[in-house]
This record gives C-alpha cells, sequence and structure tokens, in this order.
C-alpha cells in the first residue's frame, strides 16, 4: 500500500533523482490510488477480455469496465 499524505517523490527511488510530483510518476503513493484508462478492447471470448493500450503494473486490480461509444478515440 502507498502512502497517501506523499505528494512529491524521486523517481524509481533514485537518491539523486530531484523531487517529481507523484502525478508524473508511477508511484503508488498517491491521494487517489484508482486511475481511468481508455483501452481497445481486441478480443471477448470465454470469460475473458483482452485489451490493448493499459498502462498499469502487474497485479493491478481492474474494479471496473465501461463502454465508450465515440469513434474519434
Amino acid at each position: 500500500m502507498g502512502d497517501r499524505t506523499v505528494l512529491e517523490t524521486r523517481p524509481r527511488n533514485n537518491p539523486d533523482a530531484p523531487l517529481t510530483g507523484i502525478f508524473s510518476t508511477r508511484s503508488p503513493d498517491r491521494p487517489n490510488p484508482i486511475g481511468i484508462h481508455s483501452v481497445k478492447v481486441t478480443s471477448i471470448a470465454n470469460n475473458e477480455i483482452k485489451i490493448d493500450g493499459l498502462e498499469v503494473l502487474d497485479q493491478t486490480p481492474i474494479i471496473d469496465i465501461k463502454p465508450i461509444w465515440n469513434t474519434k478515440l
């Protein structure tokens, strides 16, 4: 679990790196750990949805899936 009070971090815990805002990094220390991503569904079969374009770390839970009906994305 991340520390929800942290607003700046050193990327990749590198002590020589400048402090950077947590929203500019992949830090788990975020005030609200829920992200929103638009992805492309590549297939649906056997109760499995395969997608492309999602940037998350391994073991990140998916809590909701909603369709976006906008062909301009």
